[in-house]
């Protein structure tokens, strides 16, 4: 296994699987920093490996947006917004399998991650999942929607996405956030060797354009909210 290492961002190959790791410490707020980070090695892992793997810390995976941007004014609120729905916009439409390894607290932006992937592998254990933005004076973006539309499950959306509900990980899988759930020492390793079966199941061209027949409409509605997004979205502090 190869490895590179950033302050919070780290990227490895291991074989055809690249898993790409995020640590700031805390809560994983994502930051322009990080997402920058995780744009870099997301482009690299598409011409580097046939399934990525995007694994948190031990008992978060993240807690969203850094609130410190997103509560400075309403264009650095935007422009964070942007940055981070492009990235699940790129890992939604990416050419290779995504798992996420979820080990811990996935909410808001975290939450809409774990709506962007292909599979995801949940900790067993007291943790939070879910777009908890409107429990903490935000709208939830339009773009953010699209996603929920197209992976949450129906008889859920009103409590999921208008009145915030928050699940525990049995309750993620009922709504649609996570796949399976694993003891947390197992999340790593379950959804390390899930992403190998799938690069070496999956035939990449087939995948491809699989990829863009079943996820590209919703794509296009992702890109259409977030432009409506970049003039109606604000934060109430």
């Amino acid at each position: 296994m190869t490895e590179e290492t950033a302050p919070i961002v780290r990227y490895e190959l291991d074989g055809n699987v690249a898993v790409i790791r995020i640590d700031d410490g805390k809560a994983n707020a994502l930051s322009h920093a990080v997402i920058e980070a995780l744009e870099v090695s997301l482009h690299r892992a598409r011409s580097e490996s046939r399934a990525v793997v995007l694994v948190g810390r031990e008992g978060k995976f993240s807690a969203g947006f850094d609130l410190k941007t997103m509560t400075a004014g309403p264009d650095q609120a935007i422009g964070l917004l942007k940055a981070g729905i492009e990235f699940a916009h790129a890992v939604f439409l990416s050419p290779v399998p995504v798992v996420i390894a979820a080990t811990g607290h996935g909410l808001a932006m975290g939450a809409i991650l774990l709506m962007a992937a292909d599979l995801r592998i949940g900790a067993d254990g007291p943790y939070k999942i879910g777009m908890n933005e409107v429990r903490i004076g935000m709208p939830v973006p339009r773009s953010a929607l699209a996603f929920a539309e197209n992976r949450l499950a129906r008889t859920e959306l009103v409590e999921a996405i208008q009145l915030a509900k928050v699940y525990d990980p049995a309750g993620a899988i009922a709504a649609g956030y996570l796949d399976q759930v694993v003891p947390l020492g197992e999340v790593e390793a379950t959804a390390i060797a899930a992403a190998h079966e799938l690069a070496d199941a999956l035939h990449p061209a087939a995948f491809g354009l699989t990829r863009e027949y079943l996820r590209q409409a919703t794509a296009d509605h992702v890109l259409a909210g977030l432009e409506l997004d970049a003039g109606t979205f604000v934060v109430n502090t």
